[in-house]
């Protein structure tokens, strides 16, 4: 949304809009636009709405459009040749990690997970493989230590935002000069399963703590409690306290200890099947968890 409040600011002309299909939503399971075309019908922008951008239907719009350059973001879908090659100057994405580190569907994710310090975005030249294309601009932006995926995510759309701008100001202009990837640093990443946000307490309390943000707020990191699962929020790394086995839980009235392979992590937020997130310290005061009793 950031990025195309931009162009929307921008001295560009926006013909069409590319997003997902309308979807149904809410308890009367009605057919609801994406936020990205709810936008676009308020300024009256054509919205485009293919399951598939190979789809001849989609393809013969957009040589009737006829763009100029096809910017995107975060549309979750590779652009086939046909239409890679309609627009005279072709596709650019804004992609959030500093090509060519993590290629693929979560790069912030990943960045998290792994541990990485910096991050960024770039603006690169689509072509058929993986965000693989040469790089028009960069930016760089720190990862905090209690960063989620959702903040890191939101602060790298606003700044990317008005990379994205930059860029397409400099391609409009003749002056953009788009710089091949170098074949080093090279990483991937892929799309974050729900599989992979369960949490595996014989994990050292660090890992626990990036996995958890990076799976924050989607997928939703989880783990099991008496056999049901239990979603769970961003934990705090305890220094000293006594020493519990993986998964242990240690009650007490104002926090709620996990243990890992190293030390002991503090529960903030859970939540239980069918309710609503609470404090952890809410949720132990119902359960009652007895000694020796684990997450799993």
């Amino acid at each position: 949304m950031p990025a195309l409040d931009a162009l929307l600011k921008s001295r560009h002309e926006i013909a069409a809009v590319l997003t997902r299909p309308d979807a149904r939503s809410g308890r009367g399971r009605t057919l609801a636009r994406s936020p990205v075309g709810e936008v676009a019908d308020a300024y009256g922008i054509e919205v485009l709405t293919p399951v598939r951008p190979s789809e001849p239907d989609f393809l013969a719009r957009l040589a009737e459009i006829a763009p100029d350059l096809c910017p995107v973001v975060a549309y979750g879908g590779l652009i086939p040749q046909a239409a890679l090659d309609l627009p005279a100057r072709g596709w650019i994405n804004l992609h959030f990690s500093l090509l060519p580190a993590w290629r693929g569907a979560a790069p912030v994710q990943h960045a998290i997970l792994h541990g990485d310090e910096v991050t960024g975005a770039a603006v690169f030249q689509l072509e058929a493989g993986l965000d693989t294309g040469p790089v028009y601009g960069t930016m760089t932006e720190l990862i905090r230590p209690a960063d989620t995926a959702g903040d890191l995510l939101g602060r790298l759309s606003t700044a990317g935002a008005g990379l994205l701008v930059a860029c397409v100001d400099a391609i409009a202009d003749g002056t953009a000069s788009a710089v091949p990837q170098p074949p080093d640093g090279i990483s991937l990443a892929p799309k974050i399963t729900v599989a992979d946000a369960r949490v595996s307490w014989s994990d050292p309390a660090f890992a626990i703590d990036r996995r958890i943000r990076a799976c924050t707020p989607a997928p939703g990191a989880w783990t099991e409690f008496r056999g049901e699962r239990l979603k769970l929020g961003p934990v705090r790394l305890i220094a000293n306290a006594d020493p519990l086995g993986p998964g242990e839980l240690f009650a007490e009235r104002l926090r709620v200890l996990a243990g890992t392979a190293t030390t002991s992590v503090e529960l903030t937020t859970v939540q239980p099947v069918g309710k609503r997130p609470m404090p952890a310290t809410d949720w132990a005061r119902g359960v009652r968890p007895v000694p020796g009793e684990t997450l799993t």
